[in-house]
């Protein structure tokens, strides 16, 4: 996201000073082709030549200041870098979409989503759905999870919108002690001032959530697109190309919490889940 805002903001920095790419090379002593994978993101730019490249521009001191920065938070190594060899692209873009998002809104029809899953829950789960090839994978599948929930000990967290169907918080993952330490956990993580979680219960009859999880990812500054996320059993999806089909899911969003027990039941019916088991 960091590159990205980057990649944009030079873009628009050469637009706004009417030059084209020929001439900053030209201007620059540089050749077009490094101009090229500077603006397209295929090379990182050093600070010099990002303040060479701005000051052409006629850009504000304290506005090269900011990007600066930003250009060097951008060079720094993520920590889910350290466990590409046991998760997918996709899910390595998902994490780094998380990282940066203002706003996220999830819907799960199945399991309770990764982003509130209690450690023994997400072991119980991941052991539970991977091939036996993997099996050495789960510890590292399991923290990567649990590390994605740092998000929320942020100064700024995001704010995390959750809707699950009433399968999720009944199906009982790890066994009765496991999932109402689980069940616990939501009602705690409920009390946070940046989650709302909510409950679709099963009287709802057929709903369109029934046709898959889901995931929109929302950011703060307008520039960015937003993320869609769509998960399947056997696939994973994370595009921001569909902005008409992110449209229609957050409508699905807010039908599905027109259908929930809001916040307030959704409590109630965690709170006696848990006392049951």
């Amino acid at each position: 996201m960091r590159q990205r805002r980057l990649r944009v903001e030079l873009r628009r920095s050469r637009d706004g000073s009417g030059l084209t790419q020929d001439q900053v090379a030209e201007s620059l002593d540089w050749s077009l082709s490094k101009v090229i994978r500077i603006e397209s993101g295929a090379v990182n730019i050093s600070t010099t030549d990002l303040r060479a490249l701005l000051s052409l521009y006629g850009v504000a001191e304290e506005r090269i200041a900011e990007l600066v920065t930003l250009a060097r938070a951008a060079r720094e190594r993520a920590w889910w870098s350290g466990y590409k060899k046991v998760i997918s692209q996709q899910y390595y873009d998902l994490i780094g979409y998380e990282s940066a998002a203002a706003a996220i809104r999830q819907f799960e029809p199945l399991v309770i989503p990764g982003l509130l899953q209690t450690q023994e829950y997400a072991h119980a789960y991941i052991s539970g759905i991977i091939s036996p090839e993997r099996r050495g994978d789960v510890d590292a599948l399991v923290e990567v999870r649990m590390r994605r929930q740092e998000i929320l000990e942020r100064d700024h967290p995001p704010l995390l919108f959750f809707i699950v169907d009433e399968s999720t918080v009944r199906r009982q993952i790890g066994g009765p002690r496991v999932m109402r330490e689980q069940l616990r956990h939501l009602v705690e993580l409920a009390s946070h001032p940046q989650v709302v979680i909510e409950v679709v219960p099963f009287t709802a009859g057929v709903h369109p959530g029934l046709q898959g999880a889901f995931t929109i990812l929302e950011f703060a500054s307008a520039e960015d697109d937003d993320v869609l996320h769509l998960e399947s059993p056997r696939d994973m999806r994370v595009t921001r190309d569909l902005q008409e089909a992110v449209v229609t899911y957050r409508e699905t969003f807010e039908q599905l919490r027109e259908l929930s027990l809001r916040p307030e039941g959704t409590a109630v019916l965690l709170n006696r889940l848990a006392e049951e088991l």
